[in-house]
């Protein structure tokens, strides 16, 4: 059930209950690893459960629980999950204006790891959730649950992962909003924020060559390994070709504001570049290959050995659904001619997606243009993982998204500052974002 724009207000203390929930999310450290997410979840639960929902603290692990939470409505209906993650990536204080786990609110932004990835969002999710409840609102149709996870920067072995193949009938969802999406830029006078509706895969693979040991004073003596791998290396400067992938034509042609077909694609691509360089390299480019980045390398264990075999690890993302097969055909297609070489893939995640146009995409839509009139959505695939992944692969009929809207922050600059030093996001961005999935649960469920 949909209601209309008209017959939803706003809270006006929402946006400052957000705020504070950052500031003391930010001051408990989950740094995965070890990540120790139990007292986090356990603030979260105590929120929702003094609201009305119904709280359950689900775990692999006793230290690194998952929070699972809902509020049951009066007809059956649709399960809409507000989903998120509670760890974060290591920081070092050294590197950082001011403490990394201190929630400082200053100059109108709040400090601290994970400002961006992603207890903004967390805590806008669960505002949003208990001002709700709070209120006396239930759903008129469905349910809403709210589910933060644990150890999602660390594969969610321990999270979603676990939670979708353990407890399937915990967290089973027809609509799901996840990280991933929401930034936004602006383009020929109109801000554009960008929905998440997909991930890449992810297939690393060792790329290694093969010699012949022998001591290094006499180089005659061996064939390096290491010597052939630097052609290889010098190939992987370059990526393999672009391909017209469904999100990335559909993002160029709405960006661009004209249609872009697979013909037009290099083309199109160059008039963004000039329009937008950074939107080009940083949103469209990854959308539209397989791209290949060397991350480590390794052969000899002695110095004095000349290396009979070297190999580098290359970080290999793909576009949804494309697998080994694919994969493999596409990097040695861009190696050809570089000599002889092996690979040994050692990760194996198919990326999924959901229909950029649906019924959420349109509920998003209506919620973010009635709170920043005149703004629009671009349907973007995110080059790294999140926990949509395993939610998608759980459940078919399920749609999910990346979702939580940035305007004060550009795309530009909040980008850079997701797992990096002086980690921050402005207070007006997590307000937003509170009374956003506020509008959106009651627009969806009544």
């Amino acid at each position: 059930m949909e209601r209309s724009a008209a017959a939803i207000e706003a809270d006006p203390g929402l946006g400052a209950e957000a705020v504070d929930l950052l500031q003391r999310l930010i001051r408990i450290d989950t740094t995965n690893p070890p990540g120790n997410e139990r007292e986090a979840q356990e603030l979260l639960a105590a929120e929702l459960g003094d609201a009305g929902f119904d709280c359950e603290l689900l775990g692999a692990e006793p230290g690194r629980p998952n929070l699972v939470a809902r509020l049951r409505g009066d007809a059956d209906g649709p399960t809409l999950c507000l989903l998120g993650h509670a760890d974060t990536v290591p920081a070092d204080r050294g590197e950082w204006t001011r403490d990394p786990w201190g929630g400082d609110l200053a100059d109108g932004q709040v400090w601290g790891r994970g400002a961006q990835d992603m207890k903004d969002q967390v805590a806008a999710e669960i505002a949003a959730a208990v001002g709700l409840a709070r209120s006396g609102w239930r759903p008129a149709e469905g349910e809403l649950l709210v589910v933060t996870t644990a150890d999602e920067e660390m594969g969610a072995t321990l999270g979603a992962k676990w939670l979708c193949e353990e407890h399937p009938e915990k967290v089973r969802s027809d609509l799901v909003v996840n990280e991933g999406g929401g930034a936004s830029f602006e383009l020929a006078g109109r801000r554009l924020y960008t929905l998440c509706v997909g991930e890449k895969g992810v297939f690393r693979f060792n790329l290694r060559t093969r010699g012949r040991a022998g001591h290094a004073s006499v180089p005659a003596l061996g064939d390096n390994a290491l010597l052939k791998l630097a052609p290889l290396l010098e190939r992987l400067r370059s990526q393999p070709d672009r391909e017209p992938t469904p999100e990335g034509l559909e993002f160029l042609a709405a960006v661009l504001g004209e249609p872009v077909d697979a013909a037009g694609l290099d083309a199109a691509v160059d008039r963004l570049a000039e329009l937008d360089p950074l939107l080009a390299a940083f949103i469209a480019e990854p959308m539209l290959r397989v791209t290949l980045t060397p991350t480590k390398a390794r052969a000899s264990e002695k110095e004095n050995v000349i290396p009979s075999r070297a190999e580098t690890l290359v970080d290999c993302r793909v576009p949804p659904e494309m697998d080994e097969p694919e994969v493999r055909e596409r990097v040695e297609r861009l190696l050809e001619g570089s000599g002889e070489f092996e690979i040994e893939f050692t990760e194996h995640a198919v990326g999924n997606r959901s229909p950029s146009r649906s019924p959420l995409a349109g509920a998003i839509a209506e919620t973010i243009e009635e709170l920043d009139p005149g703004s629009g959505l671009v349907p973007i695939v995110m080059p790294g993982f999140s926990d949509s992944h395993w939610f998608r692969k759980a459940f078919d009929a399920a749609t999910v998204y990346g979702f939580c809207p940035q305007r004060g922050m550009s795309l530009a600059e909040a980008g850079p500052l997701v797992h990096g030093a002086d980690e921050r996001i402005n207070a007006s961005d997590v307000e937003l974002a509170a009374e956003f999935y506020a509008r959106l649960c009651r627009r969806l469920l009544g």
